[in-house]
């Protein structure tokens, strides 16, 4: 379904096209907003028209709203099923109830695609896979992936993250990264389960988003990037990692030499982010480990990493929690 064809499905349901098309970026992307959001996305000031747009999906039971504990701030979540069925998304995660923290992030990663509206932003899965098969050539089994095996099933889902990833005609394809923590050991899993993708795309670049109080870890994530991507191992190296983590996955004996000297090895966060991803079935990240391209991407500036401060602070939301 094109972008076109959705907004024009929710103006079905009553809607301007202004607010339809406000609709399908925010039911794509968060499922939450604030009022400020919808101003943005209309050019219009904080006023009548915002106050009577969420009234009307209050009223019309197209949305809930949430109050803050201390001011006027409110977040609204958008969840009426015929809504998502008319953007192709029935069940969508959007749709169901998160807890408050869940929500500010979703707030977040809206402020940052709102901020940049020269770019499509991809959302969904089928539309990601679409796209970097069908128009940047990329095999399917480079794209991010888990594997899900139960009730004598296999499912294979691709960019589970669900963070979305920017594209534009000429210009560089821009990946998402929220900062939700100051440790960065999500992040380089991240990076190791997107690794394979970036190495097939002429130009690519990871844009960190750093809420206000987490700044200070800016440092730490770029350190956590050039070591995950751009520090390749030694082939002897690398053998000796391949047989730690098969040793670690049959449980070898941790008194044997040989263990005791890969675990300290192989001790460094790096080493467990790629244990953790090695796990999920990605036995080809060991063998990359190797690889010399994605350092010379970045060195050459067609891989880039961006450290972005979220414009809009979320502090004041975070009463919201200690009511849930």
């Amino acid at each position: 379904m094109t972008a076109a064809e959705r907004v024009q499905n929710v103006q079905s349901h009553g809607f301007t096209e202004r607010q339809a098309a406000f609709l399908v970026t925010l039911m794509l992307h968060s499922g939450v907003c604030m009022g400020r959001h919808y101003c943005t996305h209309a050019g219009i000031a904080y006023g009548q028209k915002m106050h009577d747009f969420f009234r009307g999906l209050l009223a019309r039971k197209f949305a809930t709203v949430r109050h803050c504990g201390h001011n006027r701030a409110r977040l609204y979540h958008v969840h009426h099923r015929p809504l998502y069925d008319a953007i192709g998304e029935p069940d969508n995660r959007h749709r169901k109830p998160m807890p408050l923290a869940r929500a500010i992030e979703r707030v977040m990663v809206l402020d940052a695609v709102m901020a940049d509206r020269r770019r499509q932003w991809l959302a969904t899965e089928e539309e990601k896979v679409a796209y970097f098969t069908q128009v940047r050539r990329v095999a399917a089994d480079a794209l991010p992936s888990l594997t899900f095996v139960g009730d004598g099933s296999t499912t294979v889902r691709r960019f589970h993250d669900k963070l979305p990833i920017g594209v534009a005609a000429g210009e560089t394809d821009v990946f998402l990264y929220l900062v939700t923590r100051p440790s960065p050991i999500e992040f380089r899993a991240f990076l190791d389960r997107h690794a394979e993708l970036f190495r097939a795309l002429p130009a690519w670049t990871l844009r960190l988003l750093f809420p206000v109080h987490l700044i200070k870890s800016r440092e730490i994530y770029a350190a956590a990037f050039r070591e995950q991507l751009a520090m390749p191992l030694r082939p002897s190296t690398r053998d000796e990692l391949r047989w730690y983590f098969e040793a670690r996955r049959a449980g070898r004996d941790a008194r044997d030499p040989r263990f005791e000297r890969a675990a300290r090895a192989f001790s460094a966060p790096r080493f467990r982010a790629l244990y953790r991803v090695w796990l999920e079935g990605h036995d080809d990240v060991v063998d990359a480990t190797v690889s010399p391209s994605l350092t010379d991407a970045i060195e050459r500036g067609v891989g880039q990493l961006e450290c972005t401060v979220l414009a809009h602070r979320y502090r004041h939301l975070f009463p919201l929690l200690a009511t849930a």
